[in-house]
C-alpha cells in the first residue's frame, strides 16, 4: 500500500509555517508498514491543487491532503477533491449542526462562511471533528489507467497538527489497513553516537551496509543532529512488534561491535541523560564551570527530569576575573588545558561537588590567547582518591560561533561519560 502526502497552503511555500505535518505522517505511515514515496507542498490555487492531486493518484493508492479545509475563500481542498472525483459539493446538515452548536456553546455568533466547512463532495465519508470545526473526509476516487479504471482514495484532514494527528490515528490508519488487507509493524532502533564524522562512520560500517542492501530488510540510515549526536538508525519491517525487534537485534549488536564506546545511547537517550545516570549510579554529584558555552551545558543537564539529584550547580565564569577570583585559576591565559583543569578542580571545591567539569575555549569570531575560533579545552576532575582523577581534552570544532558552542556541549559531556565508564 502506498500513501503519499499533499500539503496545501501558500503559507507553507512562503516559509511562514513549517510543514511538520508531512514529516509526522511520513514517520507514522512507515511505522505501520505503509509506503510513502512522495510529499508535495502546493499553494492555494485550485488548478495547481487539482493538477498535483491527479498526478499523485496516478502513482499512489492513496493521498492524504493536509490543510485547505478552513472557512475562507482560499480554503480550496474540498473543491479540488470534488473536481478530481467528478462530483458536486453538497451541504451536510449534520456537520452544519455540529458547527452551529460549537459556536453557540461558546456564546459566539457563527459567521455564515463557516458553513463552507460543512460542504462535502458527493460520495465522501465524513471523519467527525472532535477538536475543531472542520471535519475530515474519506473520498473514493476512480481514475483511468492504461489497464482500465482503478480505485484510489483521498483523505482530507485539517492543517492544525493536533487535529490532523487525531484523525489519522482514529480514522485514516484503520481505513488504510482495511484497504490494504495487511498489517505490518515497522520498528526502528536508533544508536546515538559521538566522536566521528558521518562519512567516517559510513566508511567503518561499509561492510554491514553492503550486507543490509543485499537483504533489503532492515535498512540503515545516518542522521547528523548537532549536539544531539550522530544517529545511526536501523529500521525493519515485520508482521508484529516482537518479530521486528528480533530482526533488528543481531544487526544492532554487529554495529555496536564496530563502533564500541562511540555509541553513547539508544532511541530517546541523550548525552546529558546518560551522563546523569552514570553519575547517579556512582552516587556522585557534579559541579560545572563554563566559559565558552556560557551556561549551555548546565541548561542541557537541568532540562532532564531528576537532574537535581546529581547537579550541584554551575559557575558561568565568562570573564577571566571570575576564573581567577572564584575558581582560583592561576592568573594568565585562560584558553589553555591547564586553565580548564584548574576550573574543574575549582568548581568542584566551590560547590562541594564530587566531580568537576569545565569548558574554556574560543567561539569566535576573533582569536583569544593565541587560539583560533573553534578551540575547546575541556577537563574532568573526579573525587579525591580516585585513580587518574584528572582527564582533559583539546579539540578543534567546526562551524560558526553557535555551532561551535553547541558541539562543545556534547564534546565535554562525552569526555565526562567516557571517564565515568572507566571508573
Amino acid at each position: 500500500m502506498r500513501c503519499d502526502v499533499l500539503a496545501v497552503g501558500t503559507e507553507l511555500l512562503l516559509g511562514q509555517i513549517v510543514d511538520t505535518n508531512s514529516s509526522w505522517l511520513g514517520e507514522n505511515l512507515a511505522m505501520h508498514g505503509v509506503d510513502s514515496l512522495s510529499q508535495v507542498k502546493v499553494g492555494d490555487n485550485i488548478g495547481r491543487i487539482t493538477g498535483h492531486l491527479r498526478r499523485m493518484l496516478g502513482e499512489a493508492d492513496a493521498v492524504i491532503m493536509c490543510g485547505g479545509l478552513g472557512p475562507t475563500h482560499d480554503d480550496l481542498t474540498r473543491e479540488a477533491i470534488a473536481d478530481v472525483m467528478g462530483v458536486e459539493l453538497h451541504l451536510d446538515e449534520d456537520v452544519a449542526d455540529v458547527i452551529r452548536h460549537l459556536f453557540s456553546s461558546r456564546n459566539r455568533t457563527m459567521p455564515e462562511n463557516n458553513l463552507r466547512q460543512a460542504m462535502v463532495p458527493e460520495g465522501a465519508t465524513i471523519i467527525p471533528q472532535t477538536r475543531g470545526t472542520a471535519p475530515g473526509l474519506i473520498c473514493p476516487v476512480t481514475i483511468e489507467t492504461d489497464a482500465g479504471p482503478v480505485e484510489r482514495v483521498v483523505y482530507a484532514v485539517p492543517g492544525v497538527p493536533h487535529e490532523m494527528r487525531e484523525m489519522f490515528e482514529r480514522a485514516i490508519l484503520p481505513d488504510l489497513q482495511q484497504r490494504s488487507g495487511e498489517q505490518w509493524t515497522i520498528a526502528s532502533r536508533t544508536l546515538r553516537t559521538w566522536g566521528e564524522s558521518e562519512s567516517g562512520l559510513n566508511e567503518r560500517l561499509d561492510h554491514i551496509i553492503d550486507e543490509l542492501e543485499e537483504e533489503g530488510n532492515p535498512t540503515l540510515a545516518f542522521l547528523a543532529s548537532g549536539w544531539e549526536g550522530l544517529k545511526v538508525r536501523l529500521t525493519g519491517r515485520a508482521p508484529d512488534e516482537d518479530s521486528a525487534s528480533a530482526l533488528l537485534a543481531p544487526w544492532e549488536e554487529r554495529i555496536r561491535g564496530v563502533l564500541g564506546d562511540q555509541v553513547f545511547g539508544v532511541d530517546s537517550d541523550t548525552m546529558e541523560s546518560v551522563v546523569l545516570d552514570l553519575l547517579r549510579s556512582r552516587g556522585w554529584t557534579l559541579g560545572l564551570a563554563e566559559s565558552v558555552t556560557g551556561g549551555l551545558v548546565s541548561g542541557r543537564l537541568t532540562g532532564v527530569a531528576g537532574a537535581s539529584e546529581v547537579m550541584k550547580g554551575a559557575v558561568v565564569s565568562y570573564a577571566s576575573e571570575v576564573k581567577f577570583g572564584v575558581l582560583d585559576v592561576t592568573e594568565g591565559p585562560v584558553v589553555t588545558e591547564e586553565a580548564a583543569i584548574e576550573m574543574a578542580e575549582g568548581v568542584r571545591k566551590v560547590l562541594g561537588a564530587d566531580v568537576g567539569l569545565a569548558l574554556t575555549g574560543v567561539a569566535g569570531p576573533s582569536e583569544q590567547d593565541g587560539m583560533r575560533p573553534g578551540t575547546l579545552f575541556a577537563a574532568v576532575v573526579l573525587p579525591e582518591g580516585e585513580p587518574d582523577r584528572v582527564r582533559s581534552a583539546h579539540l578543534r570544532l567546526p562551524g560558526d560561533r553557535e555551532m561551535m558552542r553547541q558541539l562543545s556541549v556534547i564534546s565535554a559531556l562525552d569526555l565526562l561519560r567516557k571517564r565515568l565508564l572507566e571508573s
